[in-house]
This record gives structure tokens, C-alpha cells and sequence, in this order.
């Protein structure tokens, strides 16, 4: 819970010092006690139940309430988003035939992607944009579902990496505005999803893009796709056998692409684990976080407990605490 008043909790020392003045209260009325003669009459008036500390009780938590409403408390919500625009920046390069993910990597993902196409609400605009030695849009933002799988499904894995090249094409459509009914342009709230399986080999730094997209306010969200482990295997061009070429995924880059844009980072190490990512990114996305004030419910708060403090008080002795 947030504040958009925060200094006004500086009020609820007040409770304290109540407390202390009640307790000092109850001091003075015992020792009025002692020097009183009729006991029994005493006894019977001010009773020794403990249910007499309540309505002063509940009129202190009134107090605590009414101060937390002046100091406007909020909370974040989830609440659907009803339209925006997605772009998948999929790896393409060489290494993404790496078998360290079933059936390879490259397959895995686009599998994984395809989940995240039929997840996504109709609503959604999603592209796809792939890079191996150059990023290439492969389909616009769209609501057809249709194109994109059939994009997905006409990938083929080859080349270097160009990661930051296709993050910066991947901001371009992101931010392609659209033309409403009314014939107004304007533009959706977007979101990149970046899968990668190694690191950036030529093109500009990622970083640099990652930047760009924190200035344009879209958050990336990363995935690496492999494990450490990872070796692509490959004909030896100088003779007969195999090359076998280490292919690890570079954590270090995506995790600071996506806290530099506020998205997060999600590791992969096989093909289960890249479908649940998806999934629930197709989810994520689709729900926007909001601040909703929720003062009403603590000023509330506090009249009820004055309410129940008083009604007490009258119910035991006839008079208010």
C-alpha cells in the first residue's frame, strides 16, 4: 500500500501520547478511589469488567484510521487492458539449433511463441521480428493470429546475432501508432517479449536500445533460451567429422535489458519451461497495474468504530467514554 499523503502518518503518534492519557485517566480515578468511603457504591458504578476498556479502545483505532485516510492510502489492482500491442523479437541465429532444448532451440521457442499467439487476447496487436546476422520484420503488429503463426512457422535458424538491431526494430513497430474509427492516430500501450540464445555478435549494443525503449516507456521482457551447457554441433568445413562449438546464453545482457525498461527476465533451460514463460506472458501482458485511493474505506472504518465505541459506552454506564 502507497501514500499519496505519506507525511500526514505522522499523526498517528497521536495515538501514543491517547493512550497515555487514558492510562493517566484510570491513575487519578484510583486514587480518587482510595478516599472515597462507600465501596460498594464505588464498585458498582465503575464495575471492574475489563470490557470497559473497549469503547475507548475502538475510539483509538478510529483515531488510527482517520489519520491513514488523511494520508490517502492507495493500492495497486490488476485490471484488463483492452488492447495494446506485443512484438516478439525472436532469435534466428545458428546456435538456435543447439539441442540442448528439445527437440533444438529453435523449435522449442517458436512452439513457445505459437502458445503465446493463441494466449493473447484478439484484441492484441502481436508482431514478430527475427534476427540473425540483421533483424527482419517478419509480420507487422496484427490481430490476425493467423499471419503470425504462419510467420512463426516459415523461421529457420541461421547466422550471427544481432540482438540490439532487432530490439531497436522490435521499438519501431512497438510504437507504430494505429488509425482509430474516427480517424484519429494514436498509439497502444506496447510490449516487447526478446528470446535469445547467445550473445550479440555484431550490430549496435543492446543496451543502447534497451535505453530507447526505456525513453519511449515500453517494457522489454527477456528470455534466455539453453543452458550453460549449451554446444551446437556442426560438418567440419576443412574436412570430414564435427565441430562442436560452445553456445551459452547471454543472462548478463537480457537481465540488464530488462531491468533497464522495467520488464522482467525469465531463464529457459528447456522446452517446458519456454512455454510456461509464454503462457503466463501472454497473461501478463494483458493486464495493466493501477493505483486506486481507497481513503473512503478506512474514513469508514473509523465512523463505524466511533459508532460501536459510543454505543457501548452508553450500554454499560449510561454515559459516553
Amino acid at each position: 500500500m502507497t501514500f499519496g499523503e505519506p507525511l500526514a502518518l505522522l499523526g498517528l503518534a497521536l495515538v501514543p501520547l491517547a493512550v497515555l492519557a487514558y492510562t493517566s485517566a484510570r491513575r487519578r480515578r484510583r486514587r480518587y478511589a482510595v478516599r472515597y468511603t462507600n465501596i460498594a457504591v464505588l464498585a458498582a458504578v465503575s464495575g471492574r469488567s475489563w470490557t470497559r476498556h473497549v469503547p475507548p479502545l475502538l475510539l483509538l483505532g478510529a483515531l488510527a484510521a482517520l489519520v491513514v485516510a488523511l494520508a490517502q492510502p492507495e493500492r495497486t489492482v490488476a485490471t484488463e487492458r483492452r488492447e495494446g500491442t506485443v512484438v516478439m523479437v525472436t532469435d534466428t541465429s545458428g546456435s538456435m539449433l543447439a539441442s540442448d532444448v528439445r527437440p533444438n532451440r529453435l523449435t522449442a521457442a517458436r512452439d513457445a511463441a505459437i502458445t503465446l499467439a493463441m494466449k493473447l487476447p484478439r484484441q492484441f496487436r502481436l508482431g514478430l521480428v527475427t534476427f540473425g546476422s540483421s533483424a527482419e520484420q517478419i509480420v507487422a503488429p496484427t490481430t490476425d493470429r493467423e499471419a503470425v503463426v504462419a510467420g512463426l512457422r516459415a523461421i529457420r535458424a541461421s547466422g550471427a546475432t544481432a540482438m540490439g538491431d532487432a530490439l531497436q526494430l522490435g521499438l519501431q513497430a512497438a510504437r507504430q501508432p494505429i488509425t482509430d474509427d474516427s480517424g484519429v492516430q494514436r498509439r497502444l500501450p506496447a510490449t516487447i517479449i526478446l528470446l535469445s540464445d547467445g550473445k550479440k555478435t555484431r550490430g549496435v549494443d543492446p543496451l543502447e536500445a534497451a535505453r530507447s525503449a526505456r525513453a519511449a516507456r515500453v517494457k522489454v521482457f527477456t528470455i534466455s533460451l539453453g543452458t550453460q551447457q549449451g554446444v551446437l554441433t556442426r560438418p567440419d568445413p576443412q574436412g570430414g567429422g564435427q565441430l562442436s562449438e560452445p553456445v551459452p546464453p547471454d543472462v548478463v545482457t537480457l537481465q540488464q535489458i530488462a531491468r533497464a525498461t522495467g520488464g522482467r527476465y525469465f531463464a529457459a533451460p528447456d522446452a517446458e519451461r519456454v512455454r510456461t514463460i509464454y503462457e503466463s506472458l501472454g497473461t501478463r501482458v494483458s493486464v495493466r497495474r493501477e493505483k486506486r485511493q481507497v481513503t473512503a474505506a478506512f474514513a469508514g472504518g473509523a465512523l463505524a468504530l466511533i459508532a460501536a465505541g459510543m454505543a457501548l459506552a452508553l450500554v454499560r454506564g449510561g454515559r459516553l467514554p
